[in-house]
């Protein structure tokens, strides 16, 4: 017996892979698309990666402010090694 998926996470960059998966999966599951974004300082425009997310079809968009964290638990101690 094959599991109906109603929900998927999709680690979102708003560039052309991560847009064609989405179309995909919505298409081939029917499930909600949830895109999660993290925003670590990439020139990305939020505004325009939450809208390109829902034109394609996901049914929620959280884009996290993650620059503190990233700088401080990985670019740090990769430069103090």
């Amino acid at each position: 017996m094959e599991k109906e998926i109603n929900k998927i996470v999709l680690a979102y960059s708003g560039g052309l892979d991560t847009s064609v998966i989405l179309h995909w999966l919505k298409e081939q599951y029917s499930a909600d698309v949830i895109a999660f974004t993290a925003d670590i300082g990439q020139e990305h425009n939020s505004d325009e990666v939450e809208s390109r997310a829902k034109e394609i079809g996901a049914s929620k968009v959280f884009i996290e402010d993650l620059k503190d964290e990233f700088v401080s638990e990985y670019v740090f101690p990769k430069v103090l090694s």
